[in-house]
């Protein structure tokens, strides 16, 4: 399924059923907000404010979308109660696509960048490797050939887990022993891949925040090697955050991408939460395309995300 095909009903209830927790919080609060007022005024305004900000939008994104308010509520002269929720969701969408989160293809790679590298990084406990696995299986069902290296050598627990991930998708893992230099995982990773003419090739990084340095530095190494195989590997460098952490989540992507060029991110555990308002935040902080929402325990409950769809769903229609 391409960009311009008909978003499925089973997804958008996927989708719908997900973010029923930050819908239910969202709108009830504003509904409280705006009880007895027939137009927005300061104090709907003041309330709104405080609901974003609690929705874990972000302060910085949220005086935005206050500021742009208040500009059309000026520019009109009396915009009803009745009007803020159509007029917040217009806002949303035009965040979202200035925010270069433009719709992507569904789990495509490009033809011409064969194998497609893709390294995950983010912090131990997000859903970095289930993340893994769900996109595998995705690439699987398009039709592509898949490889996973363990270059998280750090865990035991994170070597053991991709290669269940693997065996319950059908896709190889290239794996060392506990401990192993995460570089040369990924080494053999993208020469099996490449040798085997693979359509793809998704590595699995330590989670280590600690220190930034060696993190920086383990990253770069981990890159320049895999450039050696594959000219401009890593094609990808995919950023996994557990979008029910909220304010945190902020953080991680902060220290990741002061780490290394982060090209896109992934947001799961939204089902779980209230918090889903994190993926307008940090679209609109870091500049970083969100490009796959985890949105369940299901192998299919990874969706592309769709900026529309998204925000049409949080806005219940």
């Amino acid at each position: 399924m391409g960009f311009f095909d008909k978003f499925s009903k089973g997804k958008k209830e996927t989708l719908d059923k997900g973010l029923e927790k930050t819908k239910e919080n969202f709108f009830s609060k504003i509904t409280r907000a705006v009880a007895g007022k027939s137009k927005v005024d300061d104090e709907v305004l003041d309330q709104l404010e405080e609901i974003l900000v609690t929705s874990d939008v972000g302060v910085e994104t949220t005086l935005k979308i206050i500021d742009r308010i208040e500009e059309r509520v000026a520019r009109d002269k009396y915009v009803g109660t009745d009007e803020l929720t159509a007029i917040l969701r217009d806002e949303i969408v035009r965040l979202l696509t200035e925010n270069n989160s433009d719709d992507l293809a569904e789990f495509s790679v490009p033809e011409d960048k064969k194998p497609y590298v893709i390294m995950v990084v983010g912090v131990n406990g997000v859903g970095k490797t289930t993340t893994i696995g769900k996109l595998a299986h995705q690439f699987k069902q398009k039709g592509l050939s898949v490889y996973l290296g363990a270059a998280d050598t750090f865990r035991a627990a994170a070597v053991e887990q991709l290669d269940i991930w693997g065996q319950r998708v059908g896709v190889p893992v290239v794996k060392q022993n506990m401990g192993a230099d995460p570089a040369s995982v990924a080494f053999d990773a993208v020469n099996s891949a490449k040798a085997h003419n693979a359509d793809v090739v998704i590595i699995d990084t330590a989670g280590r925040l600690h220190n930034k340095i060696n993190l920086m530095n383990e990253l770069t190494k981990i890159k320049n090697v895999m450039g050696k195989i594959v000219p401009d590997a890593p094609h990808e460098v995919l950023l996994v955050l557990d979008g029910s952490t909220g304010q945190n989540a902020f953080e991680q992507a902060r220290q990741f991408t002061a780490a290394t060029e982060v090209t896109a991110l992934a947001i799961t555990k939204l089902d779980g939460t209230a918090k889903g308002g994190v993926v307008i935040g940090i679209s609109d902080q870091f500049r970083i395309p969100v490009k796959y929402i985890g949105l369940g325990e299901g192998i299919s409950d990874l969706q592309v995300f769709r900026r529309k769809e998204f925000v049409d769903s949080l806005f219940g229609e």
